[in-house]
């Protein structure tokens, strides 16, 4: 995108965006998301990412995100647990191993620098 916007992130539509099957521990999590702005050189992402309840594993990339809606439980190996619902601003480190339980469908905005 070239330009400026705004984008009300609730009503926000989502694409499929699969999960490997490695990374479910449990239930049947389901995530969507979508890409608002991408740099030229691809190494900052923007976008708004929603995943449904389950128990799933991710490798992080350098990002903060503030939750819109639902909440999760994630455990950072080797380092604390973190609990976040709407309106909480969350910041993973590259690299973080983290296990994440979703207790209810959680919508983010997110930015992202790889």
């Amino acid at each position: 995108m070239t330009h400026s916007f705004v984008l009300h992130i609730p009503d926000a539509e989502l694409e499929p965006d699969p999960l490997a099957p490695e990374q479910i521990v449990s239930g049947t999590p389901e995530v969507t998301g979508k890409v608002v702005w991408e740099s030229e050189d691809g190494r900052q992402v923007r976008g708004v990412w929603q995943i449904t309840p389950g128990v799933v594993t991710d490798t992080e990339a350098d990002e903060l995100f503030v939750v819109i809606s639902g909440s999760a439980t994630i455990e950072v190996e080797g380092g604390p647990t973190l609990t976040v619902g709407p309106g909480d601003l969350a910041v993973l480190r590259e690299g973080d191993r983290t296990t994440w339980t979703v207790h209810e469908t959680l919508r983010k905005a997110y930015a992202i620098n790889l």
